[in-house]
């Protein structure tokens, strides 16, 4: 099936109550390296195309009973702030809890992202890698509102979640939508009833920004 976003509610029709559940951790890298913007004009030098959280919140709303999003939160990061307080604004839930950062000694010749402080000590030079999954929260909500919905959205491309969509179709006789980036598990995509790519619907959930100077 073709998803037409100028009228996602007759094409989503058939598929009932809608639940969507946002892995805003995955979802926020989507367009990361994308070279063009939604009506495919080519980013200009020091642009970059992210997710507007306000216009994500509208879109899904078009088709979801309920919108559900997932993110950690770093309370050091001013744009952690900000994005959890964004969606606590327009989404009809937001479930966050603090990331942990692990310690990862660097290997030789290893590549930092930019904006990365290194450290160092007596085992050589490292760097704090941010972690926070929701995974476990994700499942355990999908599970538990299983009775509210016919259908369940997933925005995601994590494999991990294939577990949960066979449960919510075998067991629970639900239908399955997945909105997912790049490279997509079979595992994953061969669950579900409807999976739609990302660059669909970039047009409807990104906005263009200047990239910081380091």
């Amino acid at each position: 099936m073709e998803l037409r976003t100028q009228n996602i509610k007759s094409d989503l029709a058939k598929f009932g109550r809608i639940f969507t559940f946002i892995d805003f951790g995955n979802v926020n890298y989507w367009y990361e390296r994308d070279e063009r913007d939604g009506d495919e004009k080519e980013l200009v030098q020091g642009e970059k195309l992210v997710i507007d959280i306000e216009k994500l919140a509208v879109f899904t709303k078009l088709f979801s009973a309920q919108s559900r999003f997932y993110f950690g939160l770093d309370p050091k990061q001013k744009k952690s702030i900000a994005i959890i307080a964004k969606a606590r604004k327009f989404f009809n839930k937001t479930i966050t809890k603090p990331i942990q950062k692990i310690k990862h000694y660097l290997l030789d010749g290893e590549n930092v992202k930019k904006g990365w402080e290194r450290n160092a000590d007596l085992r050589g030079q490292y760097i704090y890698l941010p972690k926070c999954n929701f995974d476990v929260e994700m499942c355990v909500d999908a599970i538990r509102l299983a009775d509210h919905y016919d259908t369940f959205c997933l925005f995601s491309s994590d494999s991990d979640f294939a577990y949960l969509v066979d449960h919510l179709r075998r067991v629970k006789n639900k239908k399955v939508i997945l909105f997912s980036s790049g490279y997509v598990s079979y595992w994953l995509k061969n669950k579900v009833d409807l999976n739609l790519n990302s660059q669909a619907i970039k047009k409807q959930i990104t906005c263009k920004k200047i990239k910081p100077r380091l």
